[in-house]
């Protein structure tokens, strides 16, 4: 069992943090046995109701080995080593708002890691995805309610 001794920040320091610096993530591009992607609607700010994948911020002191890790773990409920995923690449997302409102933008580096495992929906945890669905490829690109920034996975060209 992984135990992950986790300090978030309080809102005002992070507010400061999101202000002056861009955040570092893992995104997970999960991949089921049908070749259909995982998507959780997005409860929170920024990219609040749309369809994304699973991820999240590398925090302080914590290496990418240790963060994978711990966002497998909470995302999908998982323990998964980083080793058994590929790398696709470096991203950088930008967005007009934050996890508070409105008057701070956003800006993510983010580390975009590919996992083939299949998982039952209705185990995964909502805190920060109210629903799931598998999408095609296809059903992924074309949708209007999924964001740019899971598009960019499959597509750069979106």
């Amino acid at each position: 069992m992984i135990i992950f001794a986790i300090m978030f920040l309080s809102e005002s320091i992070f507010k400061t943090v999101i202000s002056s610096t861009p955040l570092i993530s893992i995104d997970l591009v999960i991949k089921n046995s049908k070749s259909q992607f995982l998507l959780g609607c997005r409860n929170n700010k920024p990219a609040q109701g749309y369809w994304f994948v699973p991820g999240g911020r590398i925090l302080k002191d914590e290496n990418i080995e240790q963060a994978f890790s711990r966002l497998v773990l909470n995302e999908v409920g998982m323990q998964v080593r980083l080793s058994n995923s590929k790398f696709k690449g470096v991203y950088e997302h930008f967005y007009d708002d934050y996890v508070y409102g409105n008057e701070i933008t956003t800006h993510y580096v983010v580390l975009a890691y590919e996992l083939n495992i299949d998982l039952n929906l209705d185990d995964l945890p909502k805190q920060q995805h109210c629903d799931y669905k598998w999408f095609t490829e296809s059903e992924l690109l074309a949708s209007a309610e999924v964001h740019k920034h899971s598009k960019w996975y499959l597509d750069k060209n979106v």
